[in-house]
């Protein structure tokens, strides 16, 4: 028969490995958001210099945005992580 103890541990690590897994694919695909906003913003920068192009700040407001929503959700899902014990690939400094 099956302890409680041990259901509950094996409950806690897979929790703790969903977790790790939510961080490292919120990373990677909000990571590259903000990679192709930016490239968009850089890319509509060239285009202003050289005359043509879309409106510039409405494309780093974009990026801007993107980027503080990835480093925002990120940084969340880190803070959940530690709180329950799991360790994200993303180790904060300031936390020690």
């Amino acid at each position: 028969m099956v302890r409680r103890t041990d259901l509950r541990m094996k409950s806690l690590l897979t929790i703790r490995s969903l977790l790790q897994t939510m961080i490292t694919l919120a990373s990677a695909s909000l990571g590259f958001v903000s990679a192709l906003a930016w490239n968009d913003a850089i890319k509509a920068t060239f285009k202003k210099l050289l005359p043509e192009g879309d409106s510039l700040p409405a494309l780093y407001t974009y990026a801007a945005v993107a980027t503080i929503l990835a480093i925002t959700v990120v940084g969340t899902l880190s803070w959940i992580a530690a709180k329950i014990g799991g360790e994200a690939i993303i180790n904060r400094e300031v936390d020690g």
